[in-house]
């Protein structure tokens, strides 16, 4: 088989290109442009996309005595990744830029040049594993090693981009990666995971999102409307922050404030209570069908960050409206616009990955209609986001590890 594998310069996609070198296959290292201004972008052992990751990739490949090659997909990330980011913040929604760089970028653009040029599939060093049925249909399931699983950042793939796809680490665990790259003489055998945004490189999500937007000010109210304090812009907030409200009046319960809604038309943030972040109901639209099995109402399980945000809920598809409901057992904390929803579907061999939403509102319990919406004109009020996500003044939400 004629294998791209994309060499981010981490130590998982290094051992994946070993692992399918050792195989057979004739494989081809690719390392991934980004940036426009490759200065620009964060020179350390923690980024994916970074000079120093583009040489560590090279020597790995060196290593293994197969061909290395950077293609540059800056524009295209810049158009897909990084005004998608900026967008989103303006509209008040959550978004998580390497989720997307996953579906535009590594997913579709590589796929479709590799595709072209006579190659049989894309290789990464993604956790996750995929399965085959009878009929040679391809199936996404968690990783092996629970604590790196990467599925939900997988869940927007399609299911003909699955079919080409290779995950060679999915069925392994962490340390015995690392202990299989050291073995190997890899320099990168112990370069740590990263979990940081390429294209911010001071690590400042709150300052870039100010350059690119602008000033546009509004207010912070409590749950009754009253005016707490003026802000510069609502992408410098996401629901679930806690810290930097700077909010002078402490709550009528003395308790900390957290950000439960953002209405980006208004520029109005409302602050309240932890209790005011937990939802009953999600709702998603731009579905992506990876299974068969994403179809009609079950009783299924979904994830709404990258690690963590699991929850049992009863899951309808409705093919007409392109709109995903999820009725959820136990209220979920952190879930906001514009964050992906991905479902799975249960099983003892690896949660299989039916396919995935982006949200569009959520609403306390099933049946109540009070969380605003940032895309169409209903009167839902915006939810709540990742409690555990950092606020925009550090960093936007995490989404897993690049490697």
């Amino acid at each position: 088989m004629r294998v791209i594998a994309a060499m981010s310069g981490g130590v998982d996609s290094s051992v994946a290109a070993a692992r399918l070198v050792d195989a057979g296959h004739e494989v081809v290292g690719v390392h991934l442009a980004l940036s426009r201004d490759p200065q620009s972008v964060r020179e350390s052992s923690r980024g994916c996309c970074s000079l120093e990751d583009s040489a560590d990739a090279r020597r790995v490949c060196d290593h293994l005595g197969i061909p290395f090659y950077v293609w540059d997909f800056s524009d295209r990330f810049h158009e897909d990744v990084i005004e998608d980011f900026v967008q989103s913040y303006a509209v008040g929604e959550t978004p998580n830029p390497c989720l997307r760089c996953n579906e535009k970028i590594k997913f579709r653009a590589l796929l479709q040049r590799a595709r072209s040029l006579g190659f049989d599939a894309v290789a990464t060093g993604h956790y996750a594993r995929i399965s085959h049925d009878e009929h040679g249909v391809a199936t996404l399931r968690r990783g092996l090693d629970a604590n790196k699983d990467q599925s939900y950042v997988l869940g927007v793939l399609t299911a003909e981009e699955l079919d080409h796809c290779l995950f060679p680490v999915g069925d392994t665990e962490k340390p015995q990666i690392r202990q299989e790259a050291a073995a190997k003489g890899f320099s990168v055998a112990s370069k740590p995971d990263s979990y940081d945004i390429c294209f911010i490189p001071d690590g400042n999500t709150q300052a870039f999102l100010g350059r690119h937007i602008g000033l546009r000010p509004g207010m912070i109210v409590d749950q009754e409307g009253q005016p707490l304090k003026s802000h510069d812009g609502v992408y410098g907030y996401t629901i679930g922050q806690r810290k930097g409200l700077d909010i002078k009046q402490p709550a009528a319960d003395g308790k900390p404030r957290y950000v439960t809604g953002i209405d980006a038309a208004t520029g109005t943030v409302t602050v309240g209570s932890r209790a005011d972040l937990e939802v009953g109901v999600i709702v998603a639209d731009r579905l992506k069908k990876l299974h068969p099995h994403f179809q009609g109402t079950q009783e299924l399980l979904i994830q709404v960050r990258a690690h963590g945000g699991i929850a049992h809920a009863t899951v309808t598809v409705d093919e007409d409206s392109d709109e995903l409901r999820c009725e959820l057992r136990e209220p979920l904390s952190g879930v906001a616009p514009g964050q992906a929803v991905v479902v799975y579907e249960e099983d003892s061999h690896g949660d299989i990955v039916l396919g995935s939403g982006t949200i569009v509102r959520t609403h306390p319990t099933a049946g109540a209609r009070t969380h605003t919406d940032t895309k169409d004109d209903t009167q839902d009020t915006a939810a709540t986001s990742s409690a555990a996500a950092t606020p925009p003044a550090a960093t936007a939400p995490a989404a897993g590890s690049h490697e």
